[in-house]
């Protein structure tokens, strides 16, 4: 069998939706291949945080510009999404981490992003299941919490009400150059391909400097108001950033449900999918350090997933220098869900050559063929 159509897209993780949508709202024919079903990836393994990061300005930029999108998508997200602004609380613990407080409130609000900082008192009652004698924090009011599978099914849903054909259970066995072959005999001829695979990328284009990054993530029984805020210490963005050795950091999600989703964890050059007992008892004790009620808490479910990372944390998004026919929009790493709506826009901005947002250069894939980093 033979289609043509005017775009491919690789995935269908959140990433691939996003991209789907923006695509097929624009008029173009879209066909979305994935080898599994509906955010069967990284997607299902994501915590669903919706937040503006600022370890650099080119993070900075392309977080608080999805959010945006986020903010502006909310009214027609369907109820099971469970889009909620419950806001973000960085925890400091002592006078060091609470001087980057400070640095922070200056950045975001520099910046115009909302946040307050919270003195130890304050901390206390806008988190009453913190442990005491910690140092206080940074609100950050306008961040949100979604439930990723079924928000990646809604921009699916969206791509396909325009137009779009969805092909699941199919692999991609050969792409490039404006054709794509199918495990099944498929041949799809296209003008442009988007690798939205996550980590599987390099597997599509050789070359992707991108690799995974394995996560765990652990939910617990209905426990209304044992957290209210997205809940993070501030430790985190030291973990986060090695890319070599295995780390956990204190990470904690209040859900629509009453349930608490417990992270993070991070892993380099691990290929088993199950999950590490060890990481999972490190990083539990890590939350229980902060919420000691947790401790009596029944967890009802461990799963683990793969994030797709860079060298410079920066997402790859545009052409690839050997085939400018192949679009990439990989490598977000823990950023995924954040990012996806903006990702979709600046892939749908440069393939209709319209004037993006924010610029593009810096998340270009040819910085990787350069050795630059943004």
């Amino acid at each position: 069998m033979s289609m043509a159509v005017d775009v491919v897209v690789a995935g269908a993780g959140i990433v691939g939706a996003a991209c789907a949508r923006e695509l097929a709202s624009a008029g173009l024919h879209v066909a979305v291949v994935d080898r599994g079903f509906a955010a069967c990836g990284a997607t299902s393994a994501g915590m669903g945080h919706i937040v503006v990061m600022d370890d650099s300005e080119a993070q900075f930029a392309l977080t608080r510009y999805s959010q945006t999108l986020w903010d502006q998508l909310e009214a027609e997200l369907p109820p099971e999404a469970e889009f909620e602004r419950c806001g973000t609380i960085w925890v400091a613990t002592d006078d060091e981490e609470l001087a980057e407080v400070r640095r922070k409130f200056s950045r975001y609000t520099q910046r115009n992003v909302a946040a307050e900082i919270l003195n130890a008192a304050e901390l206390s009652a806008a988190e009453p299941g913190l442990r005491t004698l910690l140092a206080g924090g940074l609100l950050v009011p306008g961040d949100s919490v979604l439930y990723p599978p079924c928000a990646a099914a809604h921009l699916l849903d969206g791509a396909r009400e325009n137009g779009a054909t969805l092909l699941f259970g199919e692999t991609i066995v050969a792409m490039g150059h404006g054709n794509v072959s199918l495990s099944d005999g498929t041949a799809i001829s296209c003008n442009r391909i988007v690798n939205a695979a996550g980590h599987h990328s390099p597997s599509l284009t050789a070359g992707v400097n991108v690799k995974p990054r394995k996560g765990h993530l652990v939910i617990t029984d209905r426990y209304a108001g044992t957290v209210r805020h997205q809940l993070v210490e501030l430790g985190y963005l030291k973990s986060a950033a090695s890319i070599t050795n295995d780390s956990v950091a204190f990470n904690v999600q209040p859900r629509k449900t009453g349930q608490v989703l417990i992270g993070s964890s991070r892993q380099y050059n691990v290929a088993e999918s199950g999950v590490d007992t060890r990481i999972v008892a490190r990083m539990l004790q890590r939350a229980f350090e902060y919420v000691p009620s947790l401790r009596s808490a029944s967890c009802i479910r461990t799963w683990t997933g793969f994030r797709a990372a860079t060298p410079d944390k920066l997402p790859l998004i545009g052409p690839w220098p050997e085939d400018p026919s192949v679009i990439l929009a990989t490598g977000h790493e823990g950023l995924g869900i954040t990012t996806s709506l903006a990702t979709g826009r600046l892939v749908a901005d440069q393939i209709l050559e319209r004037r993006p947002a924010i610029p593009v250069e810096r998340y270009l894939p040819s910085r990787q063929m350069s050795g630059a980093h943004a």
